[in-house]
């Protein structure tokens, strides 16, 4: 019998004609902290999938994404973000316990929500965000890479990086007027390609933004990122 990844609560799942005739993907969460991740839905803004529920937006587009926009250091780079689920307590919970104390099972709560986006995306090359080697030692793995991993894909390591203080340290003003943190390797094989990026968090979108303007810039077609959360 399967366990819950979160509460450690066994699972027994009902057998339907419906699993019969068409088998879904097993999850790794119990219906009870299931219905704690909040998804994303309803109308949301065209960047970055922040909710418009609320008094947030101009027409499709959120007011941090208008801003963006505005500024010519930063518009036209980032195409569209998908994420998830609203960052709330309870995936605040998951995501430090995966992210932070490397319980890296935890990757596979996430598999089926993220097979079920990425059915409608397109793009001709996936990356991940990278960490910094000092990052890379504290935590042991790469989180954005091991989603990758689990789904199956095919990644290419097209960006290594080069800042190593972390972002959440800094002001919106500083993240706004920070140096590019990334490199492109590997311009040959990513020019005139649309490009996908896995991370787990946006936050600001600093970092997705930073990423796409260096894929860009090195020849990209256009990028496009996916996360778990927003």
């Amino acid at each position: 019998m399967r366990r819950c990844l979160v509460c450690d609560e066994a699972m027994k799942d009902a057998l339907t004609w419906r699993h019969l005739l068409k088998p879904l993907e097993a999850k790794a969460i119990c219906k009870g902290c299931e219905t704690k991740l909040e998804r994303i839905t309803g109308k949301r803004c065209s960047f970055c999938s922040r909710s418009l529920a609320g008094n947030y937006s101009s027409g499709d587009t959120c007011f941090d994404c208008t801003r963006w926009e505005s500024d010519e250091r930063w518009s036209g780079y980032l195409s569209k973000n998908i994420s998830l689920f609203h960052y709330n307590e309870h995936l605040k919970g998951i995501i430090a316990k995966y992210k932070y104390r490397g319980d890296y099972a935890l990757a596979e709560i996430f598999v089926p929500y993220m097979r079920e986006i990425l059915e409608d995306m397109e793009y001709d090359l996936i990356t991940c965000i990278p960490l910094s080697d000092e990052r890379l030692r504290e935590r042991g793995f790469n989180q954005a890479q091991a989603l990758a991993d689990l789904l199956g894909l095919r990644t290419v390591e097209l960006l290594t990086r080069i800042d190593t203080e972390k972002q959440s340290k800094k002001s919106r003003h500083e993240r706004m007027t920070l140096p590019q943190v990334f490199q492109v390797a590997k311009k040959d094989v990513l020019r005139n390609q649309s490009i996908l990026v896995i991370d787990d968090i946006y936050t600001t979108g600093t970092t997705l933004r930073q990423a796409a303007k260096a894929l860009k810039k090195a020849g990209a077609k256009a990028v496009s990122s996916i996360t778990l959360s927003r």
